[in-house]
């Protein structure tokens, strides 16, 4: 058996989970996430806790054990903390501006990139040269994250780019004659 299918997930006061027709639905004071579970895993309620096992025979469910745990915890954490990225521009005269559910960047192109956010992800800007990306879906934030940071990632030589804020960009030293 998986080592993090052990380890029960611990509901906080407030978050509610379904087990029904073969998918888990977790309800928190920021939201509904739900999840199809997998067949290879099952899911038992003790109290305020949730313990992941696996099905004795099924292929790979030991594993898939330990990814449901993760998933379920990563569900539980969304709906009742959430998920936030944050991310930094650095160059000059790279900024960025939330209007709404978009995100208007200017990142020494020759035109505005405007990067529209899905359903359920807030964006902020506190700074022209900060980003901070505010979710309940861990997947979706990450997602965002790395599609704004693919804009123009960090290069190697001024370190240039759109990067993460606790990300170190290792700078290479110029050719020398």
């Amino acid at each position: 058996m998986s080592r993090v299918a052990k380890y029960p997930v611990e509901l906080p006061q407030g978050v509610d989970v379904t087990i029904a027709g073969g998918e888990v639905s977790v309800k928190g004071p920021l939201g509904t996430l739900k999840q199809p579970l997998l067949p290879s895993v099952t899911i038992e309620k003790e109290g305020s806790s949730l313990q992941v096992k696996a099905v004795a025979g099924a292929v790979n469910a030991g594993a898939m054990s330990g990814t449901q745990r993760a998933l379920l915890n990563n569900m539980v954490i969304g709906v009742s903390k959430g998920f936030e990225r944050k991310l930094t521009l650095v160059g000059v005269g790279y900024r960025a501006q939330a209007q709404g559910d978009k995100l208007n960047l200017s990142l020494g192109f020759s035109h505005p990139v405007v990067h529209d956010m899905p359903q359920g992800i807030k964006v902020e800007t506190p700074t022209q040269t900060e980003i901070i990306i505010k979710g309940i879906n861990k997947q979706v934030v990450g997602q965002v994250a790395a599609e704004i940071r693919a804009y123009r990632s960090p290069e190697p030589y001024k370190g240039k780019g759109v990067r993460y804020s606790d990300e170190t960009v290792a700078i290479k030293e110029t050719k020398k004659k």
